[in-house]
């Protein structure tokens, strides 16, 4: 393919992707296709010449649109939004023309520098405190875009066990590994989200459960009581995750209980805020971060909520050292005359090859600004409690859990898990709307969260409609 080739594919690719986006309301949300469907529609194997980009064009939707969970359509309700936008598309694109691997500064200095500036920009925009930014004024901190919030968990609790291996070896007269590893505790609330419990499955580590309270809060007091059972039981306490807006039911753990814990146990407090962080542009919701100057490590998902395509997870760490010193193998052919002078990201994540994923933040913050990133937000949030409304003037329903950003957790009033799942069900085999359940303490609840940029009161009417026809449906009034 030539470059002229190219602009007449990429202009077509455009004009289908702005088509697609314009009329995703009326594609259906969920597809009804069955596994290995895809095998039935395309040859068995790869055509030995190469076909016209036009016939590629002709399959798209043919054999891909078929299989597509909608997510960005405003009928979608389900998880926690996964973010789009032109300038972010637009940015992509870019990024896969200058097809980088940035795992150093000189590898490609742009792409290294821009991802500095923009988490000073972005920790600025949600008021992180100056700690974890660059630069020597501020200290040692720094961030960093991982590609998932699952990613950025793992990391920190791989910087907090060499933080106290190196500890635990300098106060030591031997160092036997094993059975220091052995020994490590991590702890999180029993509402965190999977991943955490993953990180310590992959770290080695045991990863213990605290209790939540009835706001579904983990409480320092609980969490400095299970500590001070493991340390006299002779294990190391060393990394704790808080977690602000849970993923059942967007849940804010006391942050700044949970800190005061971690700064007087002196284990590694990481945050994760992989849905609500964003919110933090918004000053109003600020208070649900008081604490975060005590937390050694931070991150949330752009790419769920600010309007920047996946894959883009902002982290940042109070000592970037730490991290470094658990990640740095620096073979001789990585080496280059401006190490120490720039970060060299490599040392900051899990993959050695990194893409220029600080393109898209970069191009949404400027194109959209803070102003309208903050009032997407707002309206979304504000949907969320127009839905709520709506719920309580139907006596069939209870709200389970404070509705505080985009999310709302319902049930049926007086009915039993069994029903309540066979209602969701329901509601999904329509085919209208999409949503997920969640399990609270046992309980069986129902989410439905505000995802697309394009929804609006309308589309959260007619999700509204769909709900109790189908409890109608299902559930007749005698």
């Amino acid at each position: 393919m030539d470059s002229a080739e190219f602009t007449e594919f990429g202009t077509a690719m455009i004009q289908y992707i702005t088509q697609y986006l314009d009329n995703i309301r009326d594609r259906r949300v969920l597809p009804t296709v069955q596994p290995g469907y895809i095998q039935d529609l395309i040859p068995a194997e790869a055509p030995e010449e190469g076909e016209k980009w036009q016939d590629v064009m002709k399959d798209i939707e043919r054999v891909i649109m078929p299989g597509v969970t909608h997510w960005h359509s405003p009928n979608f309700h389900a998880f926690y939004p996964t973010a789009n936008s032109y300038p972010a598309i637009v940015a992509d694109m870019l990024s896969g023309a200058i097809a980088c691997i940035g795992f150093t500064w000189m590898s490609s200095p742009a792409c290294t520098e821009l991802e500095v500036v923009t988490l000073d920009w972005l920790g600025k925009a949600i008021d992180l405190p100056p700690q974890f930014l660059s630069g020597p004024s501020n200290g040692k901190g720094g961030g960093v875009i991982q590609g998932t919030a699952s990613e950025a968990t793992l990391v920190a609790l791989l910087s907090a066990r060499t933080r106290f291996a190196k500890k635990h070896l300098s106060n030591a007269r031997s160092f036997d590994e094993d059975n220091f590893i052995s020994k490590l505790v991590s702890y999180t609330s029993e509402q965190s989200h999977s991943s955490v419990e993953r990180a310590g499955m992959l770290g080695g580590v045991k990863m213990r459960m605290i209790p939540t309270d009835e706001d579904l809060r983990m409480r320092g007091a609980d969490l400095k009581a299970a500590i001070q059972k493991d340390k006299a039981a002779g294990l190391i306490p060393f990394f704790v995750v808080a977690t602000l807006g849970s993923t059942n039911s967007c849940a804010f753990d006391a942050l700044d209980e949970i800190g005061d814990v971690c700064q007087e146990e002196e284990v590694w407090l990481h945050v994760d805020a992989a849905y609500a962080g964003a919110a933090f542009v918004c000053e109003e919701y600020r208070y649900l971060m008081v604490g975060m100057d005590k937390a050694d490590s931070f991150n949330f998902n752009p790419h769920k909520w600010m309007l920047v395509n996946f894959d883009c997870s902002a982290m940042w760490i109070k000592d970037a050292n730490e991290v470094v010193e658990a990640f740095n193998v620096d073979p001789f052919y990585l080496k280059h005359d401006m190490q120490g002078k720039a970060p060299d990201y490599r040392h900051w994540q899990i993959p050695l090859g990194r893409r220029f994923r600080s393109l898209k933040l970069w191009f949404v913050m400027r194109i959209y600004g803070l102003k309208k990133i903050k009032e997407h937000i707002r309206i979304q949030i504000r949907l969320a409690h127009d839905f709520e409304q709506m719920l309580r003037k139907d006596n069939r329903f209870e709200i389970v859990t404070p509705v505080i950003m985009g999310l709302v957790c319902f049930r049926l009033k007086d009915k039993s898990n069994e029903d309540n799942e066979k209602l969701l069900k329901r509601i999904n085999e329509r085919g209208k709307i999409h949503i997920v359940p969640a399990k609270i303490k046992d309980l069986y609840i129902i989410r439905f969260a505000i995802c697309s940029r394009f929804t609006n009161l309308e589309d959260v009417k007619i999700g509204w409609q769909e709900i109790q026809d189908a409890t109608t449906e299902l559930f007749p009034s005698k």
